[in-house]
């Protein structure tokens, strides 16, 4: 496993990637990231467009195992969420990942090798939903929070890149699928954030 500034990663094709979801409460330059429980405050922070993050379920035990969960408004605060060195994947990173690993089978790379429930097929039979982790990925359903409260059995990670006012683009792994999913989410949900390392410029030479 590699380190960088503090971050466990892997590299997984040409990309290096946290082994976790960020777990942090202030942003790049010091400020504290508001931290809201209830429901009327993430209405009011989206009303607001203002940045906040919880835990699954607002139990600190969860932020243990799988880190923070932000809305759209602190992963594109100018200030900066992610560590020095590291970025929010755009949805263009998150294909090139995809694609790498397989859009159809690619989420049991990414999943990990227990923590995911299992699921009943189509024979009433109960199937395993957990992944392999042999692209070191580890992911864990961190589940998601919007106005109502909170949702389990997924693991749904935000992009950088925005589709209109209201939406931008995720991805999501589920526990019944390997499938690799791009799919979208309102800004005022509260999603997982995986870094990936900003990339080396290359440098340039004199023939």
């Amino acid at each position: 496993m590699l380190k960088s500034k503090d971050l466990e990663c892997v590299k997984i094709g040409d990309q290096i990637w946290a082994t976790k979801n960020l777990d942090v409460n202030r942003f790049r330059n010091g400020d504290l990231i508001p931290h809201l429980e209830f429901d009327e405050e993430w209405i009011v922070a989206e009303k607001n467009g203002q940045p906040a993050w919880c835990y699954y379920d607002n139990d600190p035990k969860n932020g243990k195992k799988y880190g923070k969960l932000y809305n759209w408004y602190a992963v594109n605060d100018p200030r900066g969420l992610a560590p020095e060195g590291w970025h929010i994947p755009t949805d263009k990173e998150w294909t090139i990942l995809k694609k790498f690993l397989d859009i159809s089978t690619g989420g049991w790379k990414l999943k990990s090798v227990e923590g995911w429930n299992k699921w009943k097929d189509e024979y009433g039979k109960f199937q395993n939903g957990n992944g392999d982790n042999s692209s070191g990925f580890n992911a864990l359903p961190g589940g998601f929070r919007d106005d109502d409260g909170t949702g389990i059995d997924v693991a749904i990670f935000w992009s950088a890149t925005e589709i209109k006012t209201s939406r931008a683009w995720t991805l999501s792994l589920t526990n019944d699928t390997g499938f690799l999913d791009k799919t979208w989410a309102f800004k005022q949900e509260g999603l997982s954030v995986r870094c990936i390392k900003n990339p080396v410029p290359q440098r340039g030479f004199n023939v």
